[in-house]
Order: C-alpha cells, then sequence, then structure tokens
C-alpha cells in the first residue's frame, strides 16, 4: 500500500492544495488582521488627538509655553503615546517626548500637509527627532487667537509587535490545521486508492490467468459499484476464457487428429496453423512454419499459388499436387478464402488429401480388371474357337475331334483355377469373412501340405525337401488356409523357380514362427521383388502362361499371412535362388481361449 504510485500521487496533490489553501487564508487573515491593528491604532490616534484639540483649543494662548509643554509630557507619559502642538506657522508649541526648541519646522509634515483635503491627516515614516518609525495622525485646532494642528503618534514597535503575535497565532493555528487535515487526507487518500490498487492487483493476476481474483467491496459508493461490476467482469471473462480455451483444444485435437492436412494463412500469406498431417506430409516442422510467409516456408509452387489465387478470386481453388519422392506422393488441394461475417476476407484454409494411396487402389483396380479380362479372355477365346472348329467340322476325325476335346478340357481347366483363385483372394480379402481359427502345429500342416503336393505328380515334387524342428510349434490359425499358402509357395518354387531342390523349413524365433520355403534356381531382380506380391504381376510373362500360372499365388499368401497377423517376405538373387519366408505369431501350448479369439479379431480386419 505505502509502495503505491498512486496513492502518494494522490496523497501529493491533496498535500499541495492543503498547503495552498493554508497558504491563501493564513494570508488573507494575516493582511486583514495587518489592516485591522493599523485601523485600531488609527482610531485610537484619532480619539486621542480629539482630547489633545479640546486640550490646545483652551491651552493655546491662555497658558504660557512651559506650563503647555509640562502638561503634554504628563499625558504623554500616562498614556503611552507621543503629543505634538504644532502652530499655523509649522513651530512646534509643545511636545510630549521633545523639547519644541530642538525641532524644526512641521509644516511640510505629511501628516500635516493632508488636513488641507481631509479632516485627518495620516502617515508612516521614520522620525529623525525620536529616531524611531511611527504611525502620525494629524488634526488642525483653532483657539481663536491661534491655530494649528494638533498631533498624536505611536511608536510602530508596539504595532508590529502586536502584529507579529497576531501572526504567530495564525500561522500555529494554520499548522495545525494543516496537519490534522494532512493526516485525515492520507486516511483519505488510502480509503479511495485502495479499492483501485485492489482492482490493479486483480486486473494483472487477470492478465496472468488467475481469473479467481476478486476484488474486496469496501463501500456502497461509486468504487463499490465499479468493484462490483470488476468483479462481474472477472467472472464472466474466467467463463468466456475457459469456453474459449475449451473451443479451442476441441478444435486443435480434432485438427491433430484428422488425417487430411491442414494449413492456415493469414490475408498476408502468413501460416497461422499448420496441423501434424500437413506437417508430414509437406515435410515441414509445424512450430517452425508459424509466422511466416507460405511461399517461403512450403516450397511446393502449386500451394502458394493456390492460397494467393483463392484471396484474389474469394473462392475456392482446387489443385492437384504431385510431391517428388520415392514413390511420387500425390495430394488433392482444396484452398478455400476465410469469410470473418461482414464480407471481409481474413485469411485461407489449405486442406490437403493425400490421395496416392487411392490413386494406386485405382491405378491397381483398373490392372486388375484389364487382367481379369485379359486372363479369362484367352481361355475363353480359345474354347469357343475349338467349339466352334469341331462343330463345323462334321466329318473331323475322331482323334483329331479328341484331340481338340482336350484341349477345350484344359482351357476350361486353366478358367477353373483362375476362377478359384479370385474366388479365394476375394474370401480372403472381405472384412466380413472370419477364418475359423484354433491351435494348430505348423510342423503338421507342412507335412500334409508336402505330402499332398509330391502325391499329386508334380514335376519336381520329389526334390522336396523338408527340415522341420522336433518341438510342436503352435500358431492361432486356420489349417486349410495355411496349407493353402504353404502349397502356393511351393508350386511357385516348382514351376518357376527350375530348382532342382526345394526345401521346406519351419523355424521358431523368439514370439514367431517362420516359415520357409527356398529354392536354388534362377532367382528374382531386385526391381520386381516390390511387386511380386501382386496380383497379376509376373516376372516372365511368356513362361507363365506357358506353365499355365494365374498370377494370383503369391497374392493370396500375402492375404492368408496378414489374416493371420503375420507377414510375408522374399529374399532373393538372381543365379543363386529365393527364399520365401512366412512370420506368423506363436503361441504356447497352453494358450488360451482369448488368446486364440484375439486373433481370429484380427484376421477380420486384415487385407
Amino acid at each position: 500500500m505505502f509502495r503505491s504510485r498512486l496513492l502518494w500521487k494522490f496523497y501529493l496533490g491533496y498535500v499541495l492544495l492543503i498547503l495552498l489553501t493554508t497558504g491563501i487564508v493564513g494570508g488573507l487573515v494575516a493582511l486583514q488582521i495587518a489592516r485591522r491593528t493599523v485601523a485600531d491604532t488609527d482610531r485610537r490616534l484619532e480619539a486621542e488627538a480629539v482630547l489633545l484639540r479640546d486640550i490646545a483649543t483652551h491651552a493655546v494662548g491662555s497658558a504660557g509655553e512651559g506650563d503647555l509643554q509640562r502638561r503634554i509630557q504628563e499625558m504623554g507619559q500616562r498614556v503611552g503615546t507621543r503629543f505634538t502642538i504644532i502652530n499655523v506657522d509649522g513651530r512646534v508649541l509643545a511636545d510630549s517626548d521633545k523639547n519644541p526648541s530642538l525641532t524644526t519646522n512641521h509644516r511640510d509634515r505629511p501628516e500635516v500637509l493632508q488636513t488641507k483635503t481631509a479632516p485627518v491627516g495620516t502617515a508612516t515614516r521614520f522620525s529623525a527627532t525620536v529616531g524611531q518609525r511611527l504611525r502620525y495622525l494629524a488634526m488642525p485646532f483653532d483657539a481663536g487667537s491661534e491655530r494649528g494642528w494638533v498631533r498624536t503618534s505611536l511608536p510602530l514597535d508596539s504595532i508590529t509587535s502586536r502584529l507579529a503575535e497576531l501572526r504567530r497565532a495564525v500561522l500555529a493555528g494554520a499548522v495545525v490545521a494543516a496537519v490534522i487535515a494532512l493526516g485525515l487526507g492520507f486516511l483519505l487518500a488510502r480509503r479511495v486508492t485502495r479499492p483501485v490498487l485492489s482492482m490493479a492487483v486483480a486486473a494483472d493476476s487477470i492478465a496472468a490467468g488467475n481469473y479467481e481474483k476478486q476484488v474486496e467491496i469496501g463501500s456502497n459508493d461509486e468504487l463499490g459499484t465499479l468493484a462490483r461490476a470488476f468483479n462481474v467482469m472477472s467472472r464472466q471473462q474466467q467463463t468466456s476464457i475457459a469456453t474459449i480455451n475449451a473451443d479451442r483444444r476441441k478444435l486443435t485435437a480434432i485438427l491433430s487428429s484428422m488425417v487430411e492436412g491442414v494449413v492456415a494463412a493469414d490475408r498476408n500469406e502468413r501460416v497461422v496453423h499448420m496441423n501434424a498431417a500437413a506437417g508430414s506430409m509437406l515435410r515441414i516442422e509445424p512450430e517452425s512454419a508459424l509466422g511466416q510467409p507460405i511461399w517461403e516456408t512450403i516450397r511446393v509452387r502449386e500451394v502458394s499459388e493456390a492460397v494467393s489465387e483463392a484471396l484474389r478470386r474469394e473462392e475456392v481453388v482446387h489443385r492437384v499436387v504431385r510431391m517428388p519422392g520415392s514413390p511420387d506422393r500425390i495430394l488433392d488441394l482444396h484452398a478455400s478464402p476465410l469469410d470473418s461475417g461482414d464480407g471481409e476476407i481474413t485469411g485461407v484454409v489449405v486442406v490437403l488429401d493425400d490421395v496416392t494411396q487411392l490413386r494406386r487402389l485405382e491405378t491397381m483396380r483398373r490392372d486388375f480388371l484389364g487382367n481379369v479380362s485379359h486372363e479369362l479372355k484367352t481361355p475363353v477365346t480359345a474354347i469357343r474357337a475349338l467349339v466352334e472348329t469341331v462343330l463345323d467340322e462334321d466329318d473331323m476325325a475322331s482323334e483329331t475331334r479328341s484331340r481338340f476335346l482336350g484341349k477345350v478340357r484344359n482351357q476350361a481347366e486353366r478358367m477353373s483355377i483362375l476362377v478359384n483363385d479370385l474366388l479365394s483372394l476375394s474370401r480372403l480379402e472381405s472384412e466380413y469373412k472370419a477364418l475359423e481359427f484354433e491351435p494348430i502345429d505348423v510342423r503338421e500342416t507342412v507335412r500334409e501340405t508336402v505330402r499332398e503336393i509330391q502325391n499329386s505328380g508334380a514335376i519336381n515334387a520329389s526334390a522336396i525337401e523338408t527340415d522341420l524342428p522336433d518341438e510342436a510349434m503352435l500358431i492361432a490359425g486356420d489349417a486349410e488356409a495355411l496349407r493353402q499358402a504353404v502349397g502356393n509357395l511351393i508350386n511357385n518354387a516348382i514351376k518357376y523357380a527350375q530348382s532342382e531342390t526345394i526345401v521346406v523349413r519351419v523355424v521358431g524365433s523368439g514370439e514367431q514362427v517362420l516359415i520357409e520355403v527356398e529354392d536354388r534356381g534362377v532367382g528374382i531382380a531386385l526391381r520386381h521383388q516390390e511387386r511380386i506380391f501382386e496380383r497379376f504381376y509376373r516376372v516372365d510373362k511368356a513362361r507363365s502362361r506357358e506353365i499355365g500360372g494365374t498370377g494370383l499365388g503369391l497374392a493370396i499368401v500375402k492375404h492368408i499371412a496378414a489374416a493371420h497377423d503375420g507377414s510375408v517376405c522374399l529374399e532373393s538373387t538372381p543365379g543363386v535362388g529365393s527364399l520365401f519366408q512366412i512370420r506368423l505369431p506363436r503361441v504356447t501350448a497352453l494358450a488360451s481361449e482369448s488368446q486364440i479369439l484375439r486373433s481370429k479379431d484380427l484376421s477380420t480386419t486384415s487385407s
């Protein structure tokens, strides 16, 4: 409180006002007292002059000058006033303080000269006769045979001493009054400034974010009303800030969780917001972009151009942005101007949608439809041509007819295999189809698959070797789907690898079970390895059609592994061979039913 500059400013003004008022009032009182003192002195001198005039009227001319001098001296001594009688020529006839013969002519004295125009003449001056400053009053008299003036005077020392006493009394009273007024003024200043200071402290607290601070209400006057209004404003501000912060947190959470990138820029094209998705798409740290020009921060020409065009045209601008990389990323951009509500454009919001996967899927869909059409068209065309030939040739030899019908059967089988693979792939990709999960030993699944392939009479099937561990390798899975996956890998190695020996092994690796199919064939080049698991993708298309492959086997393997919450990978070196590996999560022999169900649930969301 005592360090408050407002208090001391207020109190200093009050002090100056009190001192100025006290000084003016004291000065006026002292001046009035001085005037009254002089007036009282003049009245006294005039009354004594009247008495002296009566004495002079009767005594001058009848009494000797010696008797008159003694009488005047005695009077002056008793009264304490100097009396002087002056004749019309200016000669002093009698003086209570001085021998008349030793005085000079008084005809030209100021008080005497004033009686020519006024009944009474007064003057204040230094008397060379008595050596003091005196107050003089002169009055004419007429004794018949003698005329002149009577004069009374008092030393100013007595008047000055009275004035000094009165001034001291006035000063003492003024000092006492000023001290009391200053004390009361300090209390008043504290009373007035305390609510103001309390509001200032509360305002600083609110500015620092503490909205709980309230102002004490100590009166019902305007300051109390102001304090109550301040408290109401503080509570309303607290509610408003809480609402704004909640909305901001919601908006931030929404923007942060969006997979779409959002960038907001003001009218000067400076970044005011960028969510994490936009930073990832544009390869920028969102925090470092805030406040920076968008054309300087985002070094993608299409983005800055879209922002400028949206501000200029005041309408939504659409762009397709291709971000260079490996592979290229394709972004769908919409720049929308921000309207403040009164028709003024305050900025632009840019929404970025990564459509790379969508475009890739569209491309894959087109390729898939093209491949399916092509794969089905070949056997259908062949079957139609063969059947038409058989029907048109009535006299065709039975041997030739049988050969043609055999080709029709082969093409039909090829088409049947293709359709079955497509149905299997579709069933695996459908999230509504769940596999029948149960604890199975991978070793038994591999043995059964190898046995079936060897019994089928496939070429090089006898060259399959197995390397299985002694302990059980349990997983939660679908035995039929797993046999299909392993069979596809083995058939792929038999058909395409041209390897004399194919090794199928099962390996336990921590919490995973690895199913490996290794060949010593020609291998697969690196440029094909990334796409080998795509549908209808073939490294050697001519050989694939020659041996009857559909191009869907490895894609089915990939989907079966994903349905089991696993993965498939390839290690291959051209001229050396290839190693296909299925990685599946392992369960213990005491796996609970919840573990199996959890694996089953995972399979319904795998693609």
